[in-house]
């Protein structure tokens, strides 16, 4: 079983520019099309959790277990995806309080 690190399977590296590129607009628009698109996987997997917990109240579906490992899937991406938020707006105000 091989574990790959979380920059290559979220695309981490888009956020931080190469050296030279630091100030342009390129970098703002991957780490904006970055954000977008986390919140477009993390808004998938809260969709596929609701239709799980829907398919198991209907009796569609028998196996709690997939329905909770959907719906903890659904949660741990959401608390990844605040903490990255989170992070991303500290950055933005410890660069806003450099003197320059």
């Amino acid at each position: 079983m091989e574990i790959s690190a979380i920059e290559s399977g979220m695309g981490l590296s888009k956020i931080f520019p190469e050296q030279g590129k630091i100030g342009s607009s390129s970098t703002a628009e991957g780490a904006g099309k970055f954000f977008s698109e986390l919140v477009s996987k993390v808004n998938d997997m809260q969709v596929q959790s609701d239709k799980s917990i829907q398919g198991l109240a209907s009796g569609e579906n028998k196996n709690l277990h997939e329905v909770m490992i959907a719906v903890e899937k659904a949660s741990i991406s959401f608390q990844f995806m605040s903490q990255v938020r989170n992070k991303a707006l500290e950055a933005y105000q410890e660069v806003m309080r450099m003197q320059v």
